[in-house]
């Protein structure tokens, strides 16, 4: 049926524009639709997910394929520090007896000056000076305290006369190690096998000197008053 010449009604013109754009846009729905499958070739989101999980699996096992083993036992860093120590302890064992040139001894006084009738103490200093550790008998018997003159010209007292005897005492020095001792002096003379009478020494300088064996230290001044 024809519809007749003129404008049509308001509420005909408006309904037949909305089903115009409804049309419209169905197409435009169509056409992206297409877009987007042909780009993605056909995959779906299900798929790509697969795809890249089996993509990292492939990474990952070459990775850890190429990395170098653990170190089997016995390798370990342990093992060398244990043998140096060993050999350490092996080569302490076999040091043997200190000779002289590997010790050093030295004397010191107490105070620098002491009242008459008092009683000055020394000190005996007996240091490893070699690069290995050794073991000498240090014990009182092969210990010698002598005073003298300050010129040391004359001997007035040493810790042996009256007691030659002392027990062993075999010390093991490492590097640098000291033993010390301390000696006290009456203040009197002395001779060996502790022989005739011991008397008070006078006021004046004096001089202090130590011995291990053969080995001797400077000697130390000090005073009574």
């Amino acid at each position: 049926m024809l519809e007749p010449n003129g404008p049509l009604p308001p509420e005909i013109y408006w309904r037949r524009r909305a089903l115009a754009i409804g049309i419209l846009v169905v197409a435009l729905a169509l056409v992206i639709w297409l877009v987007l499958t042909v780009t993605r070739g056909g995959d779906s989101p299900g798929t790509t997910q697969a795809a890249a999980t089996s993509s990292a699996s492939a990474t990952s096992k070459p990775a850890g394929t190429s990395s170098p083993p653990p170190p089997t036992t016995g390798e370990s860093s342990a093992k060398p520090s244990g043998s140096t120590t060993a050999a350490a302890s092996a080569s302490q064992v076999a040091a043997g007896t200190c000779p002289d040139q590997s010790l050093a001894v030295k004397v010191t006084v107490e105070q620098p000056t002491y009242k008459t009738g008092e009683n000055p103490v020394f000190g005996i200093v007996i240091t490893n000076i070699s690069s290995t550790a050794c073991s000498r008998d240090v014990g009182s018997g092969l210990q010698q305290v002598s005073v003298t003159t300050l010129d040391g010209q004359r001997r007035l007292w040493s810790s042996t006369d009256c007691y030659p005897d002392g027990a062993p005492d075999v010390r093991t020095l490492n590097r640098g190690e000291q033993a010390a001792f301390m000696v006290t002096w009456s203040g009197s003379t002395s001779q060996p096998n502790c022989a005739g009478d011991r008397v008070q020494v006078p006021p004046g300088a004096y001089a202090v000197v130590a011995q291990l064996g053969s080995l001797r230290s400077a000697a130390e001044p000090f005073n009574i008053a």
